[in-house]
């Protein structure tokens, strides 16, 4: 029998004007690092293996994620695998070594992370430094993708966040435009929460790509516009993280990392009403919602097994009724002018 015979087709699509190509579904790399549930390190190589199986390209970390043990992980897995990949890392964190949990600084939900804190640090050096240290971490001898991770109110608040995007202005971001020059990366751009922060970016600088969590989703379209529509403008690519709203979507009761407030648990229960009418499950309408933007290249969950992972291929591959968009358009559960997967556009 051939091996790829059951394998999904997945489309490609282009990291903005780069010569970089992905499949229009990644695995991230947060979830295998034990955030709130612990992963063994075998089921997290293990889930990178089956995403490779599967025909995914596209990868993702970050230094944060169990404070390197993500980057371990998924470096062990695609070591040898790595030709057809695209791979992409954070900066903005680096990773100093502590010899007890009480020298830490900052709560976390990682369990069993490995020994390091985070030091934000979005200047010139730092940025070089961290992409050494995550080169390391990975065992390998280059990524594709770089983003800016978490810069911005959501993460450090109006006033803690001035000085470090002073940090990026002043030389952050020039080290990123030099690896970028020099070929050390293909693609520069921001990982975050808030679309807001990305429109300053754009004023900053000429980005490749945005990975956006939570903020275009089935549940949440806030960056419809200005911020999507100025990333088609510019020609910069948009990664949705967090499809499912941090478990939202999928019946957690949680919602941006706390418990969902009760006017997104109201709409949960709109949506899960007409998933319900036309045969449709939440995940898949999740999953394939976002890409019918025209700025969309890539939905990027973080399932934390090979039995998670299957279980949304199968949502990929499950075939929507054309009428099932309408009806959520029509009643008002998707914000008007977002392109719907039948084509049309919610009025």
């Amino acid at each position: 029998m051939d091996e790829n015979a059951s394998r999904p087709v997945f489309a490609r699509r282009r990291i903005g004007r780069t010569p970089l190509e992905i499949t229009t579904l990644g695995l991230g790399g947060a979830t295998l690092a034990g955030n709130f549930t612990a992963v063994p390190a075998e089921q997290a190589r293990a889930t990178v293996s089956r995403a490779l199986e599967a025909g995914i390209t596209y990868f993702d970390t970050a230094p944060q994620y169990g404070y390197g043990r993500s980057e371990h992980f998924v470096g062990d897995a695609l070591r040898f695998r790595r030709e057809g990949t695209v791979l992409s890392t954070k900066v903005g964190r680096l990773l100093r070594p502590v010899r007890s949990e009480s020298e830490r600084t900052y709560p976390h939900g990682w369990v069993d992370p490995f020994p390091f804190e985070q030091v934000y640090d979005y200047s010139y050096d730092a940025v070089m430094r961290s992409v050494e240290d995550s080169l390391q971490r990975l065992g390998l001898a280059a990524v594709d993708i770089l983003y800016v991770h978490d810069i911005g109110a959501m993460t450090h608040g109006v006033e803690g966040n001035k000085p470090l995007w002073k940090q990026l202005e002043a030389g952050g971001y020039r080290a990123l435009e030099e690896l970028r020059r020099h070929n050390v990366v293909s693609a520069i751009g921001l990982g975050v929460n808030e679309w807001e922060v990305l429109m300053e970016a754009l004023e900053l600088g000429e980005w490749d790509v945005f990975l956006l969590a939570g903020r275009y989703t089935l549940l949440e379209q806030t960056s419809l516009d200005p911020f999507l529509s100025a990333c088609v403008a510019r020609g910069a690519s948009v990664v949705v993280g967090g499809p499912f709203n941090g478990g939202a979507l999928m019946g957690t009761g949680m919602w941006n990392y706390a418990k969902a407030p009760e006017h997104v648990v109201r709409r949960v229960h709109e949506l899960e009403a007409v998933c319900a009418e036309f045969g449709v499950p939440i995940g898949a309408a999740a999953l394939q919602f976002p890409l019918a933007h025209p700025a969309v290249c890539n939905i990027l969950p973080g399932p934390k097994s090979p039995a998670e992972l299957d279980g949304i291929l199968a949502w990929w591959e499950t075939a929507i009724p054309e009428p099932f968009w309408d009806a959520l358009a029509q009643r008002g559960l998707v914000a008007a002018g977002a392109p719907l997967p039948n084509g049309k556009v919610a009025g």
